[in-house]
């Protein structure tokens, strides 16, 4: 957790505010039973009413400051660990952004989001109470058994005996507590991977008519979270009638004993009401420190699951010497590629060798699984290739800045994502600058003009998150769009032409031949009319390139290629 308070850094000054106005009203309330005990012994039994209305009056004045402090601190510490809780999900987030796809893979979409929203929530509040009561309790209980010393130092024997019991019973409390909270932070984990799946599911769900399934598979992770709630809330629920208990049993045993020394003539009934006053604060002093540990352990559960989010490298990061092209635009060679999934026992693609050169289409076509995706998503390294290298514009691109590389691709991936805005927006992202005729272009050349200009509001229409108010192809259409408005040196189009019908898919190619001219164009296909008209054709099968060239030479000469072929075309086609 210690590393995580280095973030209030910022805070430094308001937290040092914060903590003065804290000592002050420590201060101040232990300044009150003195003066009350000074009303009751001089002024009530004297019959000083003038003594009596002027400490009564400081009595007012310090209860008002005590308050003032009060507020003032509730504020500030609010504005402080909200601030703290802000510029740590900022972090979390950032260090995300960074991540390659190995990294989500180990701690998994459902976690991080739990991490950066719930873990921070209960850090920032631990933090809050911190603030208020770290330096109030010390004061309060020290001082408190000073002031109490000092009115009687024979009663304080009462203290004595109470004060480790209750340290006794918040330890114990917090030791149980611990393993509780992380199983809790866990279970919260499992129901937001439950929730995701059956939200992002939905039709998988319903067309297979698992509805109850997935309804029982979340109440088993609801239920396992609420057992684990509750008893974590048995044991804090108990901790509070115990620490009632144990500082009334003192207020009785201090009027007792107490009565007994007035009756003897040791003790005023001023100094009695005064002691059991700095009793009870000393008792409220250690109550608010059961409070915080009752926080402690899940913001200290919460702390080491952030720090885990923190502490886990980039697997993918710019080389120290990282450098640029300058002469090429566009060049892309695979030089013996060899990459495997972490984890997996075999390459997903082996050896792989090729050129895809500005002005040409390369068509990538195989199998599934044959690791079609996986060459292309090498490109703008999601992942780092085991061996071999990919130079684009004859740099490495593990030596290229991971910036500079990405800026020279448009790249639509297999499953289109779109974001919660306008359609213009939405192209937009690939180029914030682009003006409204550029969008317009993009769109065009896309395919998606028609479409959306039948939309109420045409490019100012909103999509739905995820894109769930539009069809596949149009979805697809929009995030051709996107990659197109960049006007990229490399575009890489990923199974991109699947959802679209095949007029659709002619015109869009015969558009993107334009467009594309001086580009290097990457097509992973599974349709043969797709790829038939490139440049180059790259047949993949289980890993490897096992025929490269245009289509007619490779009718004639790969046997794959040949098969994929005459599963998709007549004969007349082939002829």
């Amino acid at each position: 957790m210690l590393k995580l308070f280095r973030g209030l850094k910022p805070f430094t000054i308001p937290i040092a505010f914060i903590l003065v106005l804290v000592a002050g009203q420590a201060v101040a309330e232990l300044y009150l039973p003195t003066l009350m005990s000074d009303i009751v012994d001089l002024g009530i039994v004297r019959g000083d009413t003038a003594y009596i209305f002027r400490v009564g009056g400081l009595m007012l004045l310090v209860a008002l400051v005590d308050m003032g402090f009060a507020l003032v601190t509730a504020f500030l510490s609010a504005r402080v660990s909200m601030g703290f809780g802000r510029d740590l999900r900022r972090m979390v987030f950032t260090h995300v952004e960074g991540f390659s796809l190995h990294e989500f893979d180990i701690i998994g979409t459902p976690s991080l989001i739990t991490r950066t929203t719930n873990d921070i929530t209960q850090v920032q509040m631990f933090t809050m109470m911190l603030m208020r009561m770290f330096v109030m309790a010390p004061i309060m209980a020290v001082g408190g058994v000073f002031m109490a010393w000092q009115k009687d130092a024979k009663l304080t024997w009462v203290l004595a005996v109470v004060i480790p019991v209750i340290v006794a019973v918040v330890a114990l409390t917090a030791t149980r507590a611990m393993p509780m909270f992380r199983a809790i932070q866990a279970r919260i984990d499992r129901i937001n991977l439950v929730l995701r799946e059956g939200l992002t599911g939905v039709r998988v769900v319903r067309a297979f008519n698992r509805v109850e399934h997935e309804t029982r598979r979340f109440d088993a992770a609801n239920r396992d979270l609420t057992a684990m709630s509750i008893s974590v809330n048995k044991l804090m629920a108990l901790m509070m009638p115990v620490m009632m208990l144990l500082m009334n049993l003192t207020t009785i045993a201090i009027v007792w004993f107490g009565a007994r020394r007035i009756d003897l003539g040791e003790m005023q009934v001023g100094s009695l009401m005064a002691f059991i006053q700095y009793a009870i604060q000393i008792l409220f002093s250690l109550l608010m420190v059961s409070f915080l540990f009752i926080m402690l352990p899940r913001a200290s559960a919460s702390s080491v699951r952030i720090n885990e989010v923190m502490d886990l490298a980039p697997g993918i990061r710019d080389a120290a010497g990282a450098r640029t092209a300058d002469q090429e635009r566009g060049h892309i060679e695979f030089r013996n590629v060899t990459f495997a999934y972490p984890g997996a026992e075999e390459p997903a693609v082996r050896d792989i060798s090729f050129n895809a050169k500005p002005g040409e289409v390369t068509a990538i076509i195989g199998g599934t699984g044959s690791g079609k995706s996986t060459l292309v998503n090498l490109i703008p390294r999601f992942y780092d290739v085991a061996s071999g290298s990919i130079r684009v514009d004859d740099v490495d691109i593990r030596e290229m800045p991971q910036e500079a590389l990405r800026g020279k691709l448009g790249f639509v991936p297999q499953k289109a994502v779109l974001f919660n805005d306008t359609i213009a927006n939405n192209i937009r992202y690939g180029r914030e600058d682009a003006t409204d005729e550029e969008v317009a272009h993009a769109a065009e050349t896309a395919q998606a003009l028609q479409f959306i200009r039948a939309m109420p509001d045409g490019f100012q229409s909103m999509i739905a998150q995820g894109g769930m108010n539009l069809s596949g192809g149009q979805k697809q259409r929009l995030a051709i769009a996107r990659a197109l408005v960049r006007k990229p040196e490399i575009c890489i189009f990923d199974d991109t032409f699947s959802a679209l019908d095949f007029k659709t898919d002619a015109r869009l190619r015969a558009a993107l031949k334009r467009e594309t001219a001086d580009s290097t164009v990457i097509i992973v296909a599974q349709r043969v009319n797709t790829v038939m008209d490139a440049d180059r054709i790259i047949v993949l099968d289980d890993g490897r390139v096992v025929g490269a060239g245009p289509h007619r030479e490779l009718i004639r000469t790969c046997d794959v290629y040949r098969e994929i072929v005459s599963s998709q075309l007549s004969e007349e086609e082939l002829a």
